[in-house]
């Protein structure tokens, strides 16, 4: 026999996923704004450059194009860097919940005796006489209510 579910509808459903957004929001916002800093902090380096370059030197001029280069690049860097962070945060707090509905999945699978148990988002065709919907059963177990047109999908 086959089972099909939704994690990410289950996992939508739970309370603490609402901490885990909450969390991430505190953490995009805390680095979005430090990164707001450094993007104004170059953007007036540029804009006092431009009213300088006139008065500079060729050489003086191609060193702070350098410096604004490399500050440039850091402030991508930074940015590539917190992206990749926040990424890191969000796997490792959505780890326990992902863990917690793998395996209430397994033990249901368990229960019915479900050979496989394949995530519906993917479904083209269910033949529901002969593939069982266990997104209710994953809730109940987890002591969750989702609707059942959330639970019905694939």
């Amino acid at each position: 026999r086959v089972g099909y579910a939704d994690p990410e509808v289950i996992i939508g459903y739970m309370p603490e996923y609402k901490d885990v957004q909450a969390e991430l929001q505190r953490e995009f916002q805390t680095r979005q704004e430090a990164l707001q800093a450094m993007a104004e902090d170059f953007q007036a380096a540029v804009d006092r450059y431009q009213k300088q370059q006139p008065l500079l030197t060729a050489e003086r001029r191609v060193e702070r194009e350098r410096e604004l280069a490399t500050r440039q690049t850091e402030l991508q860097q930074s940015a590539a860097a917190q992206d990749q962070e926040l990424a890191a945060t969000e796997q490792r707090l959505m780890a326990p919940l992902l863990d917690r509905v793998q395996a209430v999945i397994d033990d249901i699978a368990a229960q019915k005796g479900l050979d496989m148990v394949l995530r519906s988002p993917t479904l083209l065709y269910v033949n529901e006489d002969r593939v069982v919907n266990i997104n209710l059963d994953i809730a109940k177990a987890l002591g969750i209510e989702i609707s059942e047109e959330d639970a019905a999908q694939n």
